[in-house]
């Protein structure tokens, strides 16, 4: 490399002011064995060299390729650990400067100034080391011998455009994609050694939509010290859709990134709706509070100002129905017969889609006769609906507060409204007659639990769920009159997985809904219209429960776009012990997270400054953290 930085700056489509067109990146997918480093470097270099020479210019390799994974101790693992640059950069760097490309090595680093070690992936082109990572949240094994990464999340400027790297637990944080991509990151080089589920893993599909950057997941597969990782090699486009897959075997996986299209942030083509300058910072400020750095129960109950409700064990529907626009009666009559009727019957929430109140806003007109105060008539019949079946109600209306009008949802309980939230990000359609809420992001606590709301469009930005969570949110509900992103379907493995893990085909293995509440450590209740909306909503309501990847689905889902409803259990106890042991309280992922690293989260215009790393190597070209 030449030794200066090249920083990333802006939203275009070049750098060094030249045009990028697509071009080729490949997957590596192999077994790689421990106590074997050369082995597995060779056939790294090999498949590495494969995909080089067809055409690949950016290659990316699994995660922890040329050692395996599974080591138990420091002293195990000592000697194979190398430094960055080193023996096997150079090795690759030689292969990156003959064919003109970029490689993504996953390699145990020690830093010879500490001899602290490392799981790192280090961005290898043709003059040598041009960045590198060090994997931020530990999954369980890396304790045993690792550092936490300590580089931040830096994207580095490449003639390819510009290019970031996580590693695997990280992906299930959404912060790890979302801060490159609000420096430019185009793409987010993933090597990973997944396990626990059928791969391509509906959290990697998540990860690249919400920001809409190009994801190249190199996965292992095979068995090492009893763990079976999941293979599913691939890559994804900025819209979530998988390009190409290789589900098992040493092998390469290929695709084309379209830098254009990475910076090209809309919802949908032909939409002006933006992952990225449709998000609402003001409203973002607890990104940055380990809040489940201890116990939430101790947490929440500090000082006796807010304590976590008791919680109990308690059922929750929603509920999938077409809206008729402006038909405010009709509607609250309709709320009211699918109360009473069977599906919903011994519920202790009910959910009902957005603007379930009033029905689609098409136009100016129907909103001057359909939006209310509230507490205001439409609230009170819905308090009935919730005293006639004993529970509370969520839906979705149109308020006006003086002169001003607010797509909202409300919390009824049978003594009246609980809480109001007003929708924060807004659609084209939204703006059309709507101001974006003003009250943040608030939570209710009820007998049910600690609740939180988000409307439809919310959910897109993984920082509203986030930050409920972080308020101890053990459940958001979610009414929404929303078309995508869509359910992505997935076909069968012949990775054998424990019995819980379904490895035939799924209609729903990709919902972001459900990616929400996994992450979260919540239950998610999103309940959607159908064929209400402008475009005609998607259907495929559904509630979630607060479990990780690596545990049994808990959920249970309209599949479609028909009306009904669906019920589940859910269970927020466990206050009457020390330490929680209810996922949904313990919330251990939120505990997990890295907020040292999350500042551009809460920023309004995220700066892009440069960082070089301070060490002996060669300084890289990044944006820093």
């Amino acid at each position: 490399m030449n030794g200066s930085s090249r920083v990333a700056e802006g939203r275009g489509d070049t750098t060094a002011g030249s045009p990028i067109s697509p071009y080729r990146v490949a997957a590596i997918q192999t077994d790689p064995t421990l106590f074997a480093k050369d082995e597995n470097i060779a056939t790294l270099l090999r498949l590495t060299e494969e995909a080089a020479r067809a055409g690949a210019k950016l290659i990316v390799q699994t995660e922890m390729a040329t050692t395996a994974y599974c080591w138990g101790s420091r002293t195990e693992i000592a000697p194979y650990v190398e430094p960055v640059p080193g023996p096997t950069t150079e090795r690759f760097g030689e292969l990156a400067a003959r064919y003109g490309c970029y490689i993504v090595v996953g390699l145990a680093e020690v830093a010879p100034e500490t001899g602290i070690y490392y799981n790192t992936a280090a961005l290898v082109g043709p003059d040598g080391v041009e960045g590198v990572y060090r994997k931020t949240h530990s999954y369980i094994s890396e304790p045993k011998w690792a550092k936490d990464g300590d580089l931040g999340l830096p994207v580095f400027d490449t003639p390819l455009g510009r290019i970031a790297i996580t590693i695997c637990m990280d992906a299930v944080y959404p912060e790890t994609t979302r801060i490159p991509a609000l420096r430019g990151a185009d793409v987010i080089c993933f090597p990973t050694n997944w396990l626990s589920e059928k791969s391509p893993s509906p959290s990697w599909m998540a990860r690249a939509f919400e920001s809409g950057v190009y994801l190249i997941a190199a996965n292992r597969y095979g068995l090492e010290r009893g763990v079976q990782f999941s293979g599913g090699s691939c890559v994804i486009d900025p819209d979530g859709a998988v390009q190409d897959f290789l589900d098992v075997g040493d092998g390469v996986v290929y695709g084309v990134v379209d830098v254009r299209r990475a910076r090209d942030k809309r919802l949908q083509p032909g939409r002006t709706e933006d992952k990225l300058a449709d998000r609402r910072p003001d409203a973002y400020g607890n990104m940055t509070l380990h809040t489940y750095l201890w116990n939430g129960h101790t947490f929440h109950g500090l000082y006796e100002l807010r304590p976590l409700p008791e919680g109990r064990l308690s059922r929750a529907s929603v509920v999938q129905m077409a809206p008729t626009a402006g038909d405010v009666v009709g509607n609250l009559d309709r709320i009211a017969t699918l109360a009473a009727g069977p599906e919903a019957a011994g519920s202790d929430l009910l959910v009902f889609p957005e603007l379930a109140v009033c029905g689609p806003i098409m136009d100016m007109a129907t909103v001057e006769s359909v939006a209310e105060a509230v507490p205001g008539p439409a609230t009170e019949r819905l308090r009935e609906i919730a005293a006639r079946s004993s529970t509370l109600v969520v839906a979705g209306l149109a308020e006006r507060d003086g002169d001003r009008l607010y797509n909202s949802a409300v919390l009824v309980s049978p003594e009246g409204v609980v809480g109001v939230y007003r929708k924060i990000h807004l659609t084209a359609d939204d703006k059309a007659w709507a101001t974006p809420g003003d009250g943040g992001l608030p939570t209710f606590d009820t007998p049910v639990g600690r609740i939180g709301l988000l409307i439809g469009y919310d959910a897109v930005f993984p920082e509203a769920a986030r930050s409920l969570a972080i308020d101890g949110a053990d459940l958001i509900a979610c009414p929404s009159l929303v078309t995508g992103p869509a359910v992505m379907p997935w076909g069968a493995t012949v990775i054998p997985h424990l019995p819980h893990v379904p490895v035939g085909p799924t209609a729903d293995h990709f919902h972001l809904w459900r990616e929400r509440a996994r992450e979260n450590n919540t239950y998610v209740a999103f309940a959607n219209g159908i064929g209400a909306s402008k475009e005609g909503a998607m259907g495929w309501s559904g509630i979630f429960g607060p479990g990780t990847e690596d545990q049994p689905r808990f959920d249970a889902l309209i599949h479609g776009a028909e009306a009904g409803a669906v019920s589940l259990p859910i269970d927020t106890t466990n206050l009457d012990t020390p330490y929680a042991t209810n996922p949904v309280r313990a919330k251990d992922l939120l505990g997990m997270r890295m907020p040292i690293w999350y500042d551009p989260l809460q920023v309004l215009h995220p700066a892009q400054p440069t960082n070089p790393m301070e060490s002996s190597r060669r300084e890289p070209a990044m944006v820093g953290p």
